[in-house]
């Protein structure tokens, strides 16, 4: 038979955990600290370029200006349906 080998393992360090400050900061401070919070990560956004932006914006019009066609033609649809019902129900 096969015999094991003993890994000699170290001995386990004591875990120091910090612990957190559970006190709760007053109203004022916890504004600033949303204000600096917010400030930071603003910094962090990719702004577009205006040429972007116009793109993008002509792009939403005319996606907009599509759906309200296709909204009013099954509208108008719908209308004509329910008026040939009530024509033959008569």
């Amino acid at each position: 038979m096969a015999e094991e080998k003993k890994v000699n393992a170290a001995p386990a360090k004591a875990v120091t955990a910090v612990k957190k400050d559970d006190t709760k900061l007053g109203f004022f401070k916890r504004i600033g600290k949303w204000f600096r919070e917010m400030k930071s990560e603003l910094k962090k956004v990719i702004w577009p370029t205006g040429k972007t932006l116009t793109n993008n914006t002509l792009i939403a019009l005319g996606m907009m200006v599509i759906s309200a066609v296709l909204v009013w033609g099954f509208d108008e649809l719908a209308q004509m349906l329910v008026r040939a019902l009530f024509t033959l129900a008569g």
